[in-house]
This record gives C-alpha cells, structure tokens and sequence, in this order.
C-alpha cells in the first residue's frame, strides 16, 4: 500500500462526500478507492467511515485522522509546488565557487546585473584557487581556469584566457628587451605557484632557467610587482590587460604566446539541473564577449 495514495483517498471521499465522486475526482474506479480507504483503516488498525449505501459517515477517529491527513497532504503539495518553482523559475541560493584574482576583477558588475534580471535568486561568492569539490562543499557552481580534464562534471566554456608575457617598460629599458626565448634566462622571473606547466612548457623550459624573482599564489600580486620593475610576469590579460592598456605593462615576446586556457563553468548534473544554475549560465554566456573586454588593449 501506498500510503500517500491510501491517505489522499481517504480524505477525497471526505471531502467529496461519496466513493463514486472521490472516484471521479481521483480519475480511478471506485473499487479501487474503497480498496484505498480500507486498507488505511487496517494499518491504522482503526475504523475510519462507517459506510451505508447512500452516506458515509466519519468516526471520531476518522474525524481526527481526516483534519490532520489533509494538513500533510496540503504540505506535501505546497512542497512539491516549491521544487517545480525552484526548476521552472530562477529562486534560492546560488553557491559559487570562483578563482580570487578573476572574481575580483570581473565579477561583481556580472553578479550585479545578474541578480537584477534574476531578483530571487541569492548569492554566496566563495573565492578560492585551489580546486574545490563542487559535490562534497556544497557548491552550485565552480569557475574555472585552465585546460580541463575529462571528469564527471558538466563544464561550459565561458572565455579565452589568454597568457602573455609582460614587464614594465623601465624594466625593460634597464634589463633589455628579450627577442628570442633563451634571452629569458638573464631575467627576473615573477612565478605564479599554479601555473599549469604542462600547457605551457615551451615557455617554461626558458622561464625554469631565469633569476627567481618572486613567488606567489596570487596573480595580482606579481601583476603589481611587475608594474613596479621587479621583473618579468607570465600571467592572464584579465588580470594584466588594464596595466598593459594604461602602459604601465609591455607585451614581450607576443610570438611565444602560450596556448589560451579558458574560462568554465563546471557543475555536477545536467539533466534536471536547478533554473538558477541554468540561468547563471546562460547568463555568463557571452557576457564578457568575443574577445573579452579585458584583451581588447591592441
């Protein structure tokens, strides 16, 4: 037995006053819903109707049972009307993940205007760089940088991310311009601990070799140290793209440009996916354009 069904029975012939209109409203033969009512009253292990062949009429535990039956099933609907709500409208808390230097730069304006076409949805921004499990953290939704690797997770490419050389022009003046990748090595080097190695190798192997300048986690931080003559920085335009437009950077090398990454969306189900991850996605899709607004410095 069902017991939802057996309960939802029982309350529409209540409400409906007989088991032939209860069959109705239910769509089912009348059989079926006395089959329903009776095998309820044998759980409960009580007798609910006294029926006659014109009326049915309520127990003083049917009555009970009625009243606080009906309030179950009204609250099993309103949460079934909530979930559908959830699918078909963008509502609730969108979690999401994203990497520190990126959010900081370029997503506040987005989520902005984001959440005024989407005003139900809320917002909790974790910024991180490490590689967070969407799954096991309680994330909605992660960005990502990089090449990514076949996973279970769904990932929508959102951006380029292109890498360039950069270093400011006093740097230069005093240390020289390189013009051939092995001139790399008698310069300051401004590493990023992250930097996947593996797509960029070619650069690599001559950076490897040049004086080590700095070292950090986070690409402002050499972005602004090489802003101010400490050395050579290998880092994405979206962080370095106002400097270089402002002159306060110079592109070196453009020729040994490193393989574009790419900017994802990565999250965990495709298929009944929540509408406020479907909308955050769709949003993002070509919000930062092609090419994004931050390599538009040529």
């Amino acid at each position: 037995m069902d017991r939802i069904d057996a309960m939802r029975a029982f309350v529409t012939v209540v409400n409906e006053g007989t088991f032939t209109r209860a069959a109705d409203r239910m769509e089912m033969s009348p059989q079926l819903v006395s089959k329903y009512v009776s095998q309820l009253e044998q759980h409960l292990g009580v007798r609910l109707l006294n029926r006659t062949t014109r009326k049915i009429h309520l127990t003083e535990a049917g009555a009970s049972y009625h009243q606080r039956a009906q309030q179950v099933l009204n609250d099993i609907d309103d949460m079934e009307n909530q979930l559908g709500d959830l699918q078909t409208q963008a509502r609730g808390l969108l979690r999401i993940s994203a990497p520190v230097s990126f959010a900081i730069r370029h997503m506040a304006p987005m989520l902005t205007a984001f959440q005024k076409a989407h005003p139900a949805v809320d917002i909790d921004l974790q910024l991180n760089d490490r590689k967070v499990d969407i799954v096991e953290e309680g994330f909605d939704i992660a960005l990502r940088i990089g090449h990514l690797k076949s996973s279970s997770l769904i990932a929508k490419r959102i951006a380029p991310v292109r890498l360039v050389m950069c270093a400011s022009p006093d740097y230069l003046e005093q240390r020289g311009t390189p013009e051939r990748p092995e001139e790399l090595r008698d310069h300051r080097y401004l590493r990023y601990s992250y930097m996947d190695v593996d797509a960029n190798e070619a650069v690599h192997r001559e950076l490897r070799s040049a004086g080590s300048g700095m070292v950090s986690n986070n690409g402002d931080v050499l972005v602004e140290a090489a802003v101010a003559g400490a050395g050579i920085a290998l880092q994405p335009t979206f962080i370095a793209g106002s400097a270089i437009r402002e002159g306060k950077l110079q592109v070196i090398l453009p020729e040994c440009e490193p393989e574009p990454m790419a900017l994802y969306a990565v999250y965990a189900h495709r298929q009944l996916l929540a509408s406020k991850v479907r909308s955050f996605v769709d949003f993002m899709d070509g919000y930062f354009g092609e090419p994004p607004y931050w390599d538009r410095f040529e």
